[in-house]
């Protein structure tokens, strides 16, 4: 579990997609059914992540396998490179990292799982005044979370929704926000990993499996006048 606030800036070092032809077991498979190993440098938050334990890089849950110097490795499912940017990501890639929220942390984003939900794609990002405008355009069936003045997160910076149309979620960017994330380094185009707010989606769920029930249709004057 996360924040969405983001700790530190780092840096991609290598993305290795697994060789598939190496893979007995491949079965034709594409790399991105079988996965990819990533090196991430941490600069000081390597203190204190140990092997086995868990970061989000750009809002992305990873578990740390390998730890030299600086810098971390981390496996990426075929899942992982499915549903984020991860696996797209080139050597010198600035990167958000930020590691778990503590018992004794300070709560001041809103839940993060580092669950990423789908791929957005940066709309628009422009200067007004010191602030910014930072515009992502959703995948389609994550259209049905946004909300005004919820919240999203967005490669992991935890950010509230301040304008939806046309399928494009807007949110304003602080300068500190802009200069100590990944957003500076962004151009309209790149894809931005997008997790979807947890409170939205289990709602969503609930209200889908009550539609999916025939008991939870029927009102409880229904259900007294026939009998239950």
């Amino acid at each position: 579990m996360f924040t969405g606030l983001i700790e530190y800036v780092g840096t991609i070092e290598l993305v290795e997609l697994c060789d598939v032809g190496a893979r007995p077991d491949a079965g034709g498979a594409r790399a991105d059914q079988i996965g990819a190993s990533i090196r991430v440098d941490a600069g000081p938050l390597i203190v204190g992540l140990e092997k086995s334990g868990s970061i989000a890089v750009n809002g992305c849950c990873l578990t740390a396998i390998d730890i030299s110097g600086t810098t971390f490795a981390a496996d990426l499912s075929g899942e992982t490179l499915r549903r984020t940017s991860l696996g797209k990501l080139k050597p010198g890639t600035r990167v958000n990292l930020e590691r778990p929220l503590t018992a004794v942390k300070e709560l001041g984003g809103h839940f993060v799982q580092g669950h990423v939900d789908g791929i957005g794609r940066v709309a628009r990002l422009e200067p007004e005044g010191a602030n910014w405008w930072f515009g992502v355009e959703i995948p389609h069936e994550l259209a049905r979370y946004m909300a005004m003045k919820g919240s999203i997160a967005l490669d992991g910076i935890s950010l509230t929704v301040a304008a939806w149309h046309d399928g494009i979620v807007e949110t304003a960017i602080i300068p500190y926000t802009y200069e100590h994330t990944n957003l500076s380094a962004l151009k309209l185009g790149d894809p931005v990993n997008v997790e979807c707010d947890i409170l939205a989606k289990h709602v969503d769920r609930i209200l889908e499996a009550r539609e999916e029930s025939p008991v939870s249709r029927l009102s409880i004057a229904k259900l007294i006048e026939e009998g239950f």
